[in-house]
């Protein structure tokens, strides 16, 4: 009999016989898939995450990061996009008046990004566009960081018509782009980039301008710490003056006042570990965003361009010393933490040395009242046998005198040699019953 096939809607027959080992490979498959590890596709699409947007100049870009968490961002961007679908997803790509509008969620702060096209004539600063501006009105607050990035070809450009104030200049890419900045703010907080494209396609651009955004924001985020730690700075040199103090009254107190010093030294380290708990996770915040902008600002692969100072020394010079001195503040909290607690187990050990040297000065004088008590018992010991030998002989004295009276003849020998062995056997008696009573 003839094997009949089946035509697939791609044109490919195959026969009956072939068709059900398919389904059932489909069905393995979807098995298999179905028993893996829950967080299997959502650990492994962490490769996706962050895409970049891709596009071509001239555009301009405008950046904002929001400090918030996922709630915050749910319900800007519900405002911002009331059409589209906004889940829990780490970022996304939406539209906003025609324009790409991309948004991203961090673990304390979310971000958007518009890049809104324009024309060669209009490459020049403006205003953050209506549509966004109108969407973010109460969330102003909330902003870390505006930046907007002017994205422009080579031809034609007049550096002085963009009104930069001793600018820093980088050839980035290998020397496929070229940016701009002075690092001033404008009068509503925005720091502007000028980014000149010139071998550069629409998805090199897209990256490089990313890594741009990248580095101003993660250098916000990382600052954030710089206010605490001036704050902590008068109150370190509090807890340094306190600690010194207590070290002196260490040194030189009794062993009656080492209680009142120990509760000093607990109440100072319970203030000192209250600091640290309370900001180790902004000082730990900022050493992961300083490491991401010195990443970023490496991959720039930045180079000279004329004499004007590079984009990543600029950043470097005057950053690097907020990191260093937020990671000084850090290093100064968790010393202090150790030099407290290592002068309460000083205290601790010299009170516990004094205690044993009490406690041996203590079994000193048991040992001496015990010897005191072993030769007094023993003296005791001497006078009882003594007054009952004494009682013993009155005694028997008392019965030869009855005998003599009575009228037995008995002479003193006699009656001398017949009481002294019961004498002596009672005395032994005893002497032994006292020392048994002594061992027992």
């Amino acid at each position: 009999m003839e094997e009949q096939t089946l035509v697939t809607p791609g044109g490919m027959g195959q026969s009956y016989a072939q068709w059900p080992t398919r389904l059932n490979r489909k069905t393995i498959q979807t098995t298999q898939a179905a028993s893996m590890h829950p967080q299997r596709k959502i650990l492994h699409n962490e490769l996706h995450a962050r895409p970049s947007l891709y596009f071509d100049e001239p555009a301009h870009v405008f950046h904002l990061a929001f400090l918030g968490d996922n709630a915050q961002c749910t319900a800007l961007l519900e405002r911002l996009c009331p059409d589209s679908m906004v889940d829990q997803a780490a970022q996304g790509i939406t539209r906003i008046d025609g324009h790409p509008l991309k948004w991203e969620r961090h673990a304390e702060f979310f971000t958007l990004t518009l890049v809104v096209p324009a024309a060669s004539h209009e490459l020049q600063w403006t205003t953050l566009p209506e549509c966004l501006a109108q969407g973010i009105e109460g969330h102003a607050p909330q902003i870390i960081n505006s930046v907007q990035v002017v994205v422009r070809s080579e031809d034609g450009l007049d550096l002085s018509g963009y009104g930069f104030k001793d600018p820093c200049g980088s050839s980035v890419g290998g020397g496929d782009a070229v940016v701009w900045s002075d690092f001033r703010l404008t009068e509503d907080g925005t720091n502007r980039f000028l980014f000149i494209n010139r071998r550069l396609n629409a998805y090199r651009q897209g990256r490089m301008i990313r890594r741009l955004l990248e580095i101003e924001t993660y250098r916000m985020m990382a600052s954030l710490s710089l206010s605490i730690a001036k704050t902590l700075d008068p109150q370190l040199n509090e807890f340094d003056r306190s600690l010194v103090t207590l070290s002196e009254r260490n040194a030189n107190a009794s062993g009656v006042h080492a209680k009142a010093l120990l509760e000093d030294i607990a109440q100072l380290s319970r203030q000192i570990v209250g600091s640290s708990v309370k900001n180790r996770h902004r000082f730990s915040a900022t050493r992961a965003y300083a490491q991401l902008v010195f990443e970023r600002l490496g991959e720039l692969r930045e180079s000279h361009l004329g004499d004007c100072q590079r984009l990543g020394v600029f950043i470097e010079r005057r950053f690097k010393p907020t990191v260093r001195y937020c990671a000084a503040t850090e290093q100064r909290l968790e010393q202090l933490a150790m030099s407290v607690a290592n002068l309460g187990d000083l205290l601790q050990a010299r009170v516990q040395v004094e205690m044993e040297d009490q406690n041996a000065e203590i079994l000193r004088s048991l040992n001496a009242r015990a010897d005191a008590q072993v030769k007094i018992q023993r003296a005791v010991e001497g006078l009882s046998i003594i007054a009952i030998t004494y009682y013993l002989i009155n005694l028997f004295k008392l019965v030869y005198s009855g005998l003599h009276t009575l009228g037995a003849d008995l002479s003193a020998r006699e009656a001398l040699l017949g009481m002294a062995p019961p004498v002596l056997l009672i005395m032994l008696v005893i002497m032994l019953r006292i020392r048994k009573a002594k061992n027992h």
